[in-house]
């Protein structure tokens, strides 16, 4: 289970992993190089869109 906060209940909520799609935030920084931002995205029973950013550690040791 990863914890969301929910903004429109205001409070967190517990989504089961095998509902939980991983993403990739790629960015160009000034410099030239490239900057990863990982998050986990679901879905909430209310139809709400869930967004969690969290650490590389965190993102991969979630399975596909």
């Amino acid at each position: 289970m990863i914890e969301f906060y929910n903004v429109k209940k205001k409070c967190k909520v517990s989504i089961d992993e095998a509902s939980v799609e991983k993403h990739v935030y790629e960015r160009e920084l000034k410099n030239g190089g490239i900057q990863n931002r990982y998050a986990f995205k679901a879905v909430d029973e209310d139809g709400t869109k869930l967004t969690k950013f969290c650490s590389k550690a965190d993102f991969d040791s979630v399975p596909d």
